[in-house]
């Protein structure tokens, strides 16, 4: 395998990062599961990074290994079993759409390199700064009270488009959405030790990431979800991927998520994931 260049901060981005691949490659012939799927009845083998938290993590701490076991359970699996590899292209091929596992807990609706579930929470960017730093009630980077504050960002990610127009770059502090986590910590948690020693003065990222970060570094920073950005889309869906043939193993994946959806709700705030309903707003535990 080569050197890993693994995204360490959310699934987002590795939409960006695969490189597509014909579906054609991957035919499947009749094995494991029902109508010729080739999912293990037994096992609910996972495709995931070893080293993603909050995500994923060999040591099953991540709050997608939670979601998994409520998975396997949910569906009468025995065990749950990994395939890891790093978030980074071709995760997809050399995971999913080889055949070794069955399910990427995490993936953002939309992508073709895998056929989404239903969406199972939905999350957003968020901008995380010290309470009494001036910004308390801010709710927007279009905030006139952010102009002249050095501002965290990981680059290529949608808040950029947002601090682009408000003239906000020119103080930023860039950090690298591919890093290679074998060696050095997630930019999300860099960011936010930046924020706490004071080298930025907000930091702009994925919600997931920023909720469990803080908790660790500290709980009394302020978490503001961008719900009210007019330049970028700050809000996604997030579902579960299986490969495009497995039509029953997705429809009983939709049944697991709309019959547990309190319990999913509850992992997921445990981790202090910031959840967004249908409507935009809050959801709160």
């Amino acid at each position: 395998m080569p050197a890993r260049k693994s995204c360490g901060l959310y699934m987002l981005c590795v939409i960006a990062a695969i490189a597509a691949v014909p579906t054609a490659a991957f035919t499947q012939t009749a094995g494991l599961g029902a109508a010729g799927e080739l999912v293990d009845p037994d096992v609910l083998r996972v495709c995931a990074d070893p080293s993603n938290m909050p995500f994923t993590d060999e040591s099953g701490e991540g709050f997608e290994n939670k979601l998994a076991e409520l998975v396997a359970v949910k569906t009468g699996r025995k065990s749950v079993t990994y395939t890891w590899y790093p978030m980074a292209t071709g995760f997809v091929r050399n995971t999913l759409r080889a055949n070794r596992c069955d399910i990427i807990m995490g993936y953002a609706q939309g992508d073709e390199l895998v056929q989404n579930t239903n969406a199972y929470y939905r999350s957003t960017y968020v901008m995380v700064f010290k309470k009494g730093s001036g910004l308390d009630g801010a709710e927007a980077i279009e905030d006139p009270r952010l102009a002249g504050k050095r501002l965290g960002i990981v680059a290529g990610t949608p808040p950029s488009a947002s601090m682009a127009k408000a003239n906000l770059m020119r103080n930023a502090k860039t950090y690298p959405l591919m890093v290679d986590t074998r060696s050095m910590p997630s930019m999300a948690e860099v960011m936010l030790k930046d924020l706490q020693n004071d080298v930025i003065d907000v930091a702009v990222l994925w919600g997931p990431m920023a909720g469990y970060y803080v908790k660790e570094i500290n709980p009394d920073l302020v978490v503001v979800p961008l719900l009210k950005e007019k330049v970028s889309h700050m809000s996604y869906r997030i579902t579960m991927g299986v490969r495009p043939s497995d039509q029953e193993w997705k429809r009983a994946l939709n049944t697991v998520i709309r019959e547990n959806q309190s319990e999913i709700n509850r992992i997921l705030l445990q981790y202090q994931v910031p959840l967004i309903d249908e409507a935009g707003n809050e959801i709160k535990g």
